[in-house]
């Protein structure tokens, strides 16, 4: 499975673009440091931007989705 790094926050939170391995439909994965129980979830990438899509993790998102935009 390919990951691309999106965002790793300080605290060692890490959001990686994925493809699902199921489906093949790009997908957010979230890794939680290990003080947070370090459980990995997938999110849709509509679900993840539209649940408070301010956080550096989501700026990154779109950053990476304007890379893919000819000037």
């Amino acid at each position: 499975m390919t990951a691309r790094v999106l965002y790793e926050s300080p605290n060692g939170d890490i959001w990686r673009l994925i493809r699902d391995p199921q489906s093949g439909v790009p997908m957010v994965e979230h890794e939680p440091n290990r003080s947070s129980g370090g459980r990995t979830s997938l999110i849709e990438i509509g679900q993840f931007h539209g649940a408070g899509g301010s956080g550096p993790e989501h700026q990154a998102l779109l950053q990476l989705i304007g890379t893919l935009l000819d000037d």
